[in-house]
């Protein structure tokens, strides 16, 4: 049996506030367009990236999933930290006929579900994303005090039949794996689950770290972001995961990137150097490194790179990444603050002193003077 593994899609969600609908929507066709071969979709969890998701990105997963039914795909979906367990289960025994199975709200055992092949009898087994907390509520004599105990716990109740081929769909955090700047995670590491936890199963279809991966072993893996949700995720390879399982212990994975329709990207250099470069519309982060930067160098950029989200200095002064204040923010500064926050920005935190504040303030007196 042959599955395409994906998660992390994230719909409705916005980057730096731009709206990524149309973005999600145009990675979603080039998904669909590579299901042909394929039996069934794994989607491991944060289906949208608020618990109370806007119609707009529930019309969007509406159509990607009725395009799979048509297709007559089995999709497999659990709700992830981003998602609200009780609206990704809502119509999920009525979906059901439909092959569409999504993870109910957590009820102490992984939820399972039993398909048939050449090679005999396959069990799917759907955790939605859990805290320990919901998990000591049900098992209260348990010592349940980290997400390792929680999910251990699940997972020994559910008296999984090891002689059977089976996948885990989960959404949590493997000890080991690479984060990025775009997803939650637990202060003091207390998230973390170990990957020994899920030795018993054949294959563990995993959401929750954005950067596609394998932890431990090949059938223990991320399958990654659907977009690139932050700069930290610039150079990453987005792609689905896919899994031919015939018999058991025999599994064969492979993945495809997925191509974007704007991509995020990260420019880094001189002002001069970058004003040169082919114009682009992708989603850009500039940094200068210019002891001296135009004032009106942001400005300058945004006819380079017209959807240049953040504009960055370093430099001998600032010493770090400096961030230079949005556009959309000038409006809500006078001349003397904005004069204030760039002079700083130059200057190691450094405010103007007294003299050159005055010498400002001559300058502006004497443009309305002319006015």
């Amino acid at each position: 049996m042959k599955f395409l593994h994906l998660a992390d899609l994230h719909l409705g969600k916005r980057l730096n506030d731009v709206d990524l609908l149309k973005d999600q929507e145009y990675a979603l066709k080039q998904i669909l367009s590579k299901t042909d071969s394929y039996d069934a979709i794994l989607i491991a969890g944060d289906v949208y990236d608020k618990a109370d998701p806007k119609a707009e990105a529930m019309t969007l997963f509406d159509s990607f999933v009725t395009e799979l039914v048509r297709k007559e795909k089995k999709v497999f979906i659990i709700a992830g930290n981003h998602d609200s367990d009780q609206r990704i289960s809502y119509f999920s025994s009525l979906l059901a006929s439909n092959n569409i199975y999504f993870s109910r709200k957590f009820e102490g055992v992984l939820q399972t579900i039993s398909l048939e092949d050449e090679y005999g009898e396959l069990d799917i087994h759907l955790l939605p994303f859990i805290r320990p907390i919901h998990v000591k509520r049900i098992y209260p004599e348990e010592s349940i005090k980290t997400y390792e105990d929680a999910v251990r716990v699940v997972i020994e109740k559910s008296n999984i039949d090891k002689t059977k081929r089976n996948i885990l769909l989960a959404h949590q955090f493997i000890t080991g794996s690479e984060r990025s700047d775009s997803e939650e995670y637990a202060v003091g590491g207390l998230d973390n689950v170990d990957a020994a936890v899920f030795d018993g199963f054949d294959y563990v279809a995993l959401g929750h770290i954005h950067k596609p991966q394998k932890i431990k072993r090949e059938t223990l893996r991320y399958s990654g972001s659907l977009l690139k949700y932050s700069f930290s995720e610039a150079t990453q390879n987005k792609s689905v995961c896919y899994v031919d399982f015939k018999d058991k212990g025999n599994i064969e994975i492979s993945t495809s990137s997925i191509s974007f329709l704007h991509d995020v990207v990260v420019k880094e250099g001189f002002y001069d150097d970058l004003m040169k470069e082919n114009y682009s519309e992708d989603y850009i982060k500039v940094i200068l490194h210019d002891e001296e930067v135009y004032p009106d160098a942001r400005a300058r950029l945004l006819t380079v790179f017209p959807n240049m989200m953040k504009f960055s200095i370093i430099n001998s002064r600032t010493k770090e990444e400096k961030d230079v204040i949005a556009e959309e923010e000038f409006e809500n500064k006078s001349i003397a603050d904005l004069f204030i926050d760039f002079y700083k920005i130059q200057n190691n935190n450094h405010e103007p002193d007294e003299g050159r504040m005055q010498l400002l303030m001559d300058i502006i007196k004497g443009m309305e003077g002319e006015n």
